[in-house]
């Protein structure tokens, strides 16, 4: 082989206000892949990846939550982390762009785009929540589409129609945050000046870095001429002040994809490793983006335009992807096919998933479908049928003959040659991450295997007398294609591929082609090594995925009825539901056991209630402002027993206490007769 390779890897960062769902994990199989592969055939690889911890959209959902940002991208964080690892995604490491390192890389890079003249500021006009006192993004503002009248549009785009558009073309917009009218507000902002770089840019996407699809793309953006990138947002926003800007902050794509130097010159600082070998301008380590096809104007055009200037290496290279889809739907969560992480590890193997999505990705950036049906017949009889089971039709007749030492010589010396010699084949697929070709050579061999111990049928030699040592031969035969089968797939399956170690009693040892047989090598006694998938776990999982859609609603900002009037403020219009969503609801009598104040969470309140047969539940509630814990103790109140128990930075919310008024200390729970019993259902 040749010289070792310096590798860094990254993928794309996941933002930090919610849980991950199958797409993110789609992303970093692909990743993680790759990686297990380099490091098998003996690079030096790393990689690294980070949350994406800044934004308006953190900072409302914290306050939401009544918590801080920081306490919000912790916790979320931590998610994450357990179900990256969950999947098996083999992280050299995991950061934050909320970091120190981050802070100094985007100053830095800010600073030296500015010392290039290629930084720009111009006062711009935007739309303004005049009761949040915040500018509004695109996504944060609604209103009735321009052409067609469709309601609830986003800002940018109608979604009945497809025409595109400005916010400020909405008919009655409102703001998605506080139900508000927008006003228009000027402000001055900062931009990243890209056209000056337009040149670069056209050499640098025509040079090998991008997939022939995404280049043709750029191409067209390109040609079509650049604008100059707005990098800048107001106050408040939770991110980094603009070094000599107040109240300006760095937009969060500007600081996202510098996290992944961030990132590595922290895990740098712990392993003791050279920064500069790998991000110098002269660096000849290689570097890959693995990203979805949704941002690759990001990186691909703003990016390396951003690193050329501050004079810090480009990409070797971007490979997109495209998007997920379930049972060939988009993942909808009022259909069922919007599965989050967790979910499907409380019920399904992640190596099931893994060699699914190994099986259906390429090199290419169409969208892969997880389809269910599919899903569980290819690993069934791919996994199971063909790939384990060359295992356990051999392995018992070795233990049981020859106490569980392996023939000294080879029973068909062709079909180890011939398994042997796909596996240049087989490493190149997966350099060129055209994974599903991998796949298919794997199972091919497989068939082979399978075929020879089905011609030679050792369960039958095995009655006859005097032929053990040709059972032992045949079966030997067997074990050996199949350490090499479970040595091409172990960056897929690596788990199985360690316990497949303990049953081969050697290591998968792939830095060379040239791979010697096991040979009067002693096994050690064999365990199924992978299940059948379950349809019944399936079921269960797309069950849990079921969203609750009038809860979803009922938690977003109507839009303001101006015609209606109360007193001094204008009612929120709630959405009409069906008696149907109603009998849904169980609303049940709860003693308040003990109530108390929750550490870094000025805003709420934690409720141990009792509600009878249904025994304890934990509520986090948004009523500090109006209640002391004192107040509370002993207390009867109404709980939405049937609510989907919520995980938060203080632990598990299991239910939602209700109670009436306009908020802060105006905010009453409300309080059953002192004859109501614990428990009782309210009808």
């Amino acid at each position: 082989m040749s010289s070792q390779r310096n590798i860094l890897v990254t993928s794309a960062l996941p933002y930090a206000n919610g849980s991950l769902h199958l797409g993110h994990i789609l992303e970093t199989i692909q990743t993680d892949i790759w990686v297990r592969f380099q490091k098998l055939r003996g690079q030096q690889c790393y990689y690294v990846c980070a949350d994406d911890a800044h934004g308006t959209a953190i900072m409302l959902k914290a306050e939401e939550q009544g918590i801080s940002a920081e306490q919000l991208i912790a916790q979320v964080k931590a998610e994450h982390e357990s179900d990256f690892a969950g999947f098996l995604i083999d992280f050299d490491h995991y950061h934050s762009t909320h970091s120190e390192e981050n802070r100094y890389f985007s100053e830095l890079i800010y600073q030296r785009l500015q010392a290039n003249g290629h930084i720009a500021k111009r006062e711009i006009q935007q739309l303004y929540d005049p009761e949040k006192k915040l500018f509004l993004a695109d996504r944060f503002i609604k209103g009735s589409c321009p052409k067609c009248k469709a309601p609830d549009q986003y800002g940018d785009n109608c979604e009945a129609c497809g025409s595109t558009y400005t916010p400020a073309d909405l008919i009655d917009p409102y703001s998605t945050i506080s139900g508000a009218r927008p006003v228009m507000k000027a402000s001055e902002h900062y931009f990243f000046t890209l056209p000056a770089l337009a040149d670069f840019l056209k050499e640098w996407t025509r040079a090998g870095h991008l997939q022939e699809q995404v280049a043709n793309k750029m191409a067209e953006w390109l040609n079509a001429g650049l604008q100059e990138w707005d990098i800048s947002r107001d106050a408040p926003y939770f991110g980094f002040e603009i070094p000599g800007a107040p109240n300006k902050f760095f937009y969060v794509w500007l600081d996202a994809p510098i996290g992944y130097m961030a990132s590595f010159k922290y895990f740098c600082q712990q392993e003791g490793l050279n920064f500069d070998d790998f991000w110098n301008k002269d660096s000849k380590a290689e570097l890959y983006h693995f990203i979805g096809k949704d941002i690759i104007n990001f990186h691909a055009l703003f990016w390396p335009a951003m690193l050329h200037s501050a004079d810090f290496r480009t990409p070797t290279g971007i490979f997109a992807h495209g998007f997920l889809t379930v049972n060939g739907q988009k993942m909808s969560k009022s259909r069922g096919t919007f599965i989050n992480a967790s979910s499907y590890l409380a019920h399904l193997n992640p190596e099931y998933l893994r060699y699914y999505f190994a099986c259906k990705l390429s090199s290419q950036i169409d969208d892969l479908d997880l389809n269910m049906e599919d899903f569980s017949q290819r690993v069934n009889a791919d996994l199971v049928n063909k790939l384990v089971n060359i295992a356990s039709r051999c392995a018992r007749f070795i233990e049981k003959g020859n106490n569980n030492v392996m023939a000294d010589s080879l029973h068909n010396p062709e079909l180890w040659e011939e398994a042997l010699k796909a596996s240049s084949t087989i490493a190149n697929h997966y350099e060129t991450r055209e994974y599903g070709k991998a796949m298919r050579e794997i199972m091919h061999i497989a068939d082979l295997a399978n075929k020879y111990i089905d011609d030679n049928a050792p369960w039958a030699l095995a009655k006859q007398e005097g032929k053990e040592q040709e059972v032992l031969a045949i079966c030997s035969m067997g074990i050996n294609i199949f350490r090499l089968l479970i040595l091409y797939l172990k960056p897929v399956l690596p788990t199985t591929a360690v316990a497949a170690e303990e049953f081969l009693n050697c290591p998968l040892d792939w830095s060379s082609d040239a791979i010697e047989p096991l040979l009067g090598h002693q096994l050690n006694s064999f365990t199924p090594l992978l299940q059948r998938v379950d349809k019944k776990h399936i079921e269960a999982m797309l069950k849990d995925n079921q969203a609750d859609v009038s809860q979803a609603q009922a938690e977003k900002p109507k839009k303001k009825d101006k015609s209606k009037k109360t007193d001094d403020k204008d009612d929120v219009i709630s959405e009409e539901i069906t008696i149907e969503d109603f009998t849904k609801i169980d609303l049940r009598v709860a003693r308040i056991i003990k109530a108390s104040y929750v550490e870094g969470a000025d805003k709420l309140l934690r409720l141990e209630l009792d509600v009878g047969e249904l025994g304890t539940r934990q509520v986090f509630s948004g009523i500090r402002a109006a209640y002391t814990p004192e107040q509370l103790d002993g207390q009867l109140t109404v709980v939405l027993a049937n609510l989907k128990p919520r995980k938060m930075k203080f632990g598990l919310s299991e239910g939602m206490v209700l109670a009436a008024g306009p908020g802060g200390s105006d905010l009453w729970l409300l309080h059953p007769d002192s004859g109501a019993q614990a428990g009782m259902r309210i009808s």
